[in-house]
């Protein structure tokens, strides 16, 4: 592993609101949004939409933007939960009452280089619990499986009462995946004296990928950094989906993100498929709670066929935000 390199694992913050206003978040202004991405020290490189939410890849990672709800998932040494203070001023602005907040993120490579309140999951904890609104009294916070585990997944939730921030059968699955092929993380890499733009250059990688094939139905919005380096967001009616990709050797980082119901078992096993990581861990955050089993069985059943094995797997309910249920997987390398 490297000694220091860029922090793929990113940071994810879900916020819910409520009000009358139709258009809701989406009628915040450009200014407004990059007053919020300021404070995270990220920016705006590419922006599409479609008549249900607006996606904007960002210089690390991606926003997505509903009338009820914000998804920000940042990447490096962003400061993603200062953003807190300013996206309610804003809501707060628009009419919008905060309704349930749900944070997570994996295991940072890099931890000692994560700035403040990053440096330690407690610290987050501690940020969250001070910035949000005390009518979000319904909280809690796990590491899953446990703090000591080399690859953990932690969750923060709060809500303002038995609230669901998903319909019953809508689910989100986030995929991480460490130690890429090596032959296909080069893909990710631009050519010397490529003089196109990132979204020309990330159209290339999509399409050279197989990316573009995990869901054809949407429009899929790429974007390629210099020198190397890649995010994707999707549009899919009103599910979105995400990739981003870190593609340095000793420390090679892709993540997939998407909403949906049981297609995206198939997703994710394609997603598997174009990047070969030795590494996965699967989260998937089910509404309304209930039997895991289903969810890890299906899980399994897309993984296990390409040669991964499943080494741990656990699930927890989490206020205002359903079951979240994790497994990790590993494969051998020939």
């Amino acid at each position: 592993m490297a000694v220091s390199g860029f922090e793929g694992f990113e940071k994810r913050l879900e916020l819910h609101f409520s009000g009358d206003n139709p258009l809701g978040l989406r009628y915040l202004a450009i200014d407004d949004l990059q007053q919020v991405l300021d404070a995270v020290q990220c920016s705006i490189v590419s922006a599409a939409g479609n008549h249900s939410f607006d996606a904007y890849v960002l210089s690390e990672s991606s926003l997505f933007l509903y009338p009820d709800k914000i998804i920000l998932k940042t990447c490096g040494t962003t400061q993603l939960l200062r953003s807190i203070p300013s996206l309610l001023h804003h809501a707060a602005d628009l009419g919008l009452r905060l309704r349930s907040c749900r944070y997570s993120r994996g295991s940072f490579i890099f931890p000692a280089a994560q700035p403040s309140p990053h440096t330690s999951f407690s610290d987050e904890v501690c940020f969250l619990d001070a910035h949000l609104p005390a009518a979000l009294r319904f909280r809690k916070a796990s590491v899953m499986p446990s703090a000591t585990s080399p690859h953990s997944w932690h969750v923060y939730s709060a809500a303002d009462d038995e609230f669901s921030v998903l319909p019953p059968s809508g689910s989100t699955i986030e995929v991480c995946m460490t130690e890429l092929d090596r032959s296909l993380a080069r893909r990710f890499y631009r050519r010397k004296g490529d003089d196109r733009s990132g979204d020309e250059a990330g159209a290339e990688m999509t399409e050279l990928t197989g990316i573009g094939g995990i869901n054809p139905l949407a429009l899929v919005c790429g974007f390629a950094f210099d020198p190397c380096g890649y995010s994707m967001n999707g549009l899919d009616c009103d599910r979105y989906s995400t990739i981003h990709v870190t593609p340095e050797d000793g420390h090679s980082y892709a993540s997939f993100e998407c909403v949906g119901g049981g297609e995206m078992m198939d997703c994710l096993r394609k997603v598997v498929h174009v990047f070969r990581p030795g590494v996965v861990s699967v989260s998937v955050c089910t509404a309304g709670g209930g039997d895991e089993g289903p969810v890890w069985s299906a899980v399994a059943n897309a993984l296990e066929p390409l040669g991964l094995s499943c080494r741990h797997r656990t699930a927890e309910d989490f206020p205002g935000a359903g079951t979240v249920t994790y497994q990790t997987f590993t494969a051998g390398r020939k």
